[in-house]
Parts: C-alpha cells; sequence; structure tokens
C-alpha cells in the first residue's frame, strides 16, 4: 500500500474571470471546490490508475472534515489526526491574460501531542510498503516531525518519497529516501544547484551530488520544458511535443509524480513507461481547475519524447 502524508491540506478554491483591477467588483466564473494538499492529489491519482492508497494528514474544523469527506467519497481511504482550529482555503484564480494568482495560506497549527498522535498512527499501519510525504508543513511543526517520520516508515521495513520544498530537504537526504522529486528552483534554492533542461552535464553533475547525499533515485521536474530521472546509473529525459492551454498549474506536480509511481513502483525497469504516463499526465491535468479527470492521458502519452541523456 502507498500512503501518503499531507500534513498542511487545504481545500482549493479554483476561480477565473477576465482581468483584474484594484477597488473593483470582480465578478468571477467556474468557481471549483476541490479536497487538495500535494500528498491528497498523489493519492487521487493513483488511486485513478488503480494503485492501492490512502491518506494521512492533520484536519481540523469544517474545512478539515470537507476534505476527508470529499477524499472518502472518490473512494480513497482516509486516516485522520484531528486538530485543533481550521484547516486552510486556498485560492487561485487564472485572470485571462493578466496572469494566474495563487493565495496560499499558512494553515491550523499543530501541537507536539498532534505530532505524537501521527507517530502512533503510522507505527500501526501494517500494510504500509511506501510513504510520499509531500507538501509543506504546518505552523508549529517541530524541527525534528518529519526525520522522525522517516524512521518511522523505515523501522517498518517501508520506504520514502519526498516531495518537499523546505529546506529540511537537504538534510533529510541522509535518510536515503527511495526517490526525490524536485524542481529546478527547489534544486537552486535548498542545494545550490543550477540546472535547465537540454543540458545532460549540468543536470548530470547535479544528480551526482543528491545521489552522493543519498537520495536512491530522483525524479527532476522542469515544469512545461520536461523532466530528468536518474537512478545512480542512467539518466533519462522526457519531454512533449505538443502544446496545452494552461489554466491551471497548480496539481501538475504532483499528478505527474503520482503517474510515475503508478508504473515504477510496481517494476522499476519500467522508466520510459513511467516517465510517458508522468508527463502526459501532467500535460492533462494543468488544463484543468484541480486534477480533473484524466481524459486526454492515453492522447497525450503519443504526444512525449523520451531519450537517454548523454
Amino acid at each position: 500500500m502507498i500512503y501518503t502524508l499531507t500534513a498542511n491540506p487545504a481545500i482549493d478554491y479554483n476561480i477565473s474571470c477576465d482581468g483584474l483591477a484594484p477597488n473593483t467588483v470582480t465578478r468571477t466564473r467556474d468557481a471549483v471546490y476541490t479536497p487538495n494538499g500535494k500528498g491528497l492529489n498523489v493519492s487521487f491519482t493513483l488511486d485513478h490508475y488503480g494503485v492501492p492508497t490512502a491518506i494521512l494528514g492533520f484536519f481540523a474544523g469544517f474545512s478539515g472534515r470537507f476534505i476527508v469527506e470529499g477524499a472518502r467519497e472518490r473512494g480513497v481511504r482516509v486516516e485522520p489526526v484531528w486538530v485543533e482550529g481550521i484547516t486552510r482555503v486556498n485560492v487561485f484564480l487564472n485572470a485571462g491574460e493578466v496572469g494566474e494568482y495563487n493565495m496560499v495560506n499558512a494553515g491550523a497549527p499543530i501541537t507536539s501531542a498532534d505530532e505524537q498522535a501521527m507517530f502512533e498512527l503510522v507505527e500501526g499501519l501494517d500494510d504500509l510498503e511506501c510513504l510520499v510525504i509531500s507538501g509543506s508543513l504546518p505552523p508549529n511543526t517541530s524541527q525534528e516531525f518529519l526525520g522522525e517520520v522517516i524512521e518511522r516508515v523505515q523501522a517498518k521495513g517501508g520506504e520514502v518519497v519526498l516531495d518537499i520544498s523546505s529546506p529540511q530537504l537537504a538534510d533529510l537526504l541522509a535518510k536515503k529516501p527511495l526517490l526525490i522529486k524536485p524542481n529546478d528552483d527547489e534544486l537552486r534554492d535548498i542545494l545550490g544547484l543550477e540546472v535547465s533542461a537540454g543540458d545532460d552535464a549540468s543536470v548530470r553533475e547535479a544528480m551526482a551530488v543528491l545521489h552522493a547525499k543519498g537520495a536512491k533515485n530522483v525524479l527532476l521536474t522542469l515544469g512545461g520544458s520536461g523532466a530528468y530521472f536518474s537512478n545512480g546509473t542512467e539518466l533519462w529525459f522526457a519531454n512533449r511535443t505538443f502544446d496545452v492551454q494552461v489554466r491551471s498549474t497548480v496539481c501538475a506536480g504532483d499528478s505527474s509524480l503520482a503517474a510515475f509511481l503508478s508504473v515504477w513502483t510496481r517494476d522499476e525497469a519500467r522508466v520510459e513507461d513511467a516517465l510517458r504516463r508522468s508527463m502526459a499526465t501532467g500535460a492533462n491535468v494543468v488544463e484543468c481547475a484541480g486534477l480533473g479527470d484524466f481524459s486526454k492521458v492515453a492522447e497525450y502519452e503519443r504526444g512525449i519524447e523520451i531519450r537517454r541523456a548523454l
């Protein structure tokens, strides 16, 4: 079973308008409320591809109940740790030619007792094979929280996948995660590594550093410019050959990671199949508010080019 941990979940409120100006009433349309958070998106996508999954997270108040109930209505199991406060609501506004605005709130604070409840929950998961840790941390989270979660997973014989933009990523590499999924900005800001699409030499050098620090495998995403995958021995590059109309980029990275895992965790030799599904899924999702219905993935897979990076 692949579990996901969203320590700081949210309701994502996606809306559109035809422009944005101060001190005026802006009429919006296409409002979509979705139970969200990076780990939740991973689980929803895994579930779509038929991979058994369940969601862990801290949830609070009416918004937390909305997320838990919404996930369960989608048929995905949730094991919540309930905390005080209100789970955050994030606003994503597509203002047409003006651009995309992402307004992300801090979330409900947690306590040491809440962290202990999560540790005990993880320790009791007898079917845990892999835990995907995604997204930000809520206010008041201890510096040791993620490391202690990882240690408990590994003590049970499970693997860990990390998709976090926290500076803690640099230290957590020493825990030897199965896979990390940084983007180029995170590599630069957290680890001081500069890479660019098509510059295989810079990517190979960065991958060598990440593997030396402990990462077993790396999926490096470059937004619309493609993705690299390294297993420490070989390096692949994947990119799409078609254009998409971007509506929202919010869930694209999470769905891409889950799509990759849906193939690769079943057979690590199928790297190219995993990359093809990953890139096609991300391309389909950016056209939607939220995750959408993945209706174009099979079509888009035919437009993904993959090569071994030299």
